[in-house]
């Protein structure tokens, strides 16, 4: 009596576990390939490549003056030497400084513009969920099957509400 409880118990938990819907969403590929996140890779491009141009040009400046100082050192007072050197250090230093502000600032706006592309992949995927009546719906997962993966849906959705 005591084993068929168990059996019958078994098998509606296994008859259960079967109605239960999980989908799996691959964050990273939304945050590739989905239009929005596109659109804002290219704005994130298009603001920042003035100072990025503009800092690789202080860079090739600074290397060029470094090596007529090189070729010059020889022929130069020590003085002069000297002065030119500080001055490439600080044009040097000035340029790090440059580069860390560039660098804070475009993590800054990547941070901004891929929290708006989130909210909108995670609206979507609420209104799949509620729509297809998912029990569960993972943004992490160590494995998932492709009958769980959903993130092809959210991506065509999230390109939908582009257009």
């Amino acid at each position: 009596m005591a084993a068929a409880a168990a059996v019958l118990a078994v098998a509606t938990a296994a008859a259960a576990a079967q109605e239960l819907k999980i989908g799996y969403v691959n964050s990273d590929r939304v945050l590739r390939d989905a239009a929005p996140a596109k659109a804002a890779q290219s704005k994130l491009e298009a603001e920042f490549s003035k100072r990025d141009k503009e800092l690789n040009d202080l860079a090739l400046r600074l290397k060029s003056a470094a090596d007529k100082l090189e070729k010059d050192a020889p022929t130069l007072a020590e003085s002069e030497r000297n002065r030119r050197q500080r001055e490439l250090v600080d044009q040097d230093r000035e340029i790090q400084r440059k580069r860390r502000e560039f660098q804070e600032d475009l993590n800054q706006r990547k941070n901004e513009e891929l929290a708006a592309v989130v909210e909108r992949a995670n609206k979507v995927i609420k209104q799949i969920f509620e729509s297809e009546k998912y029990d569960l719906i993972l943004q992490e997962a160590v494995f998932a099957g492709p009958r769980a993966d959903i993130t092809e849906k959210v991506i065509k959705a999230l390109n939908a509400q582009g257009k």
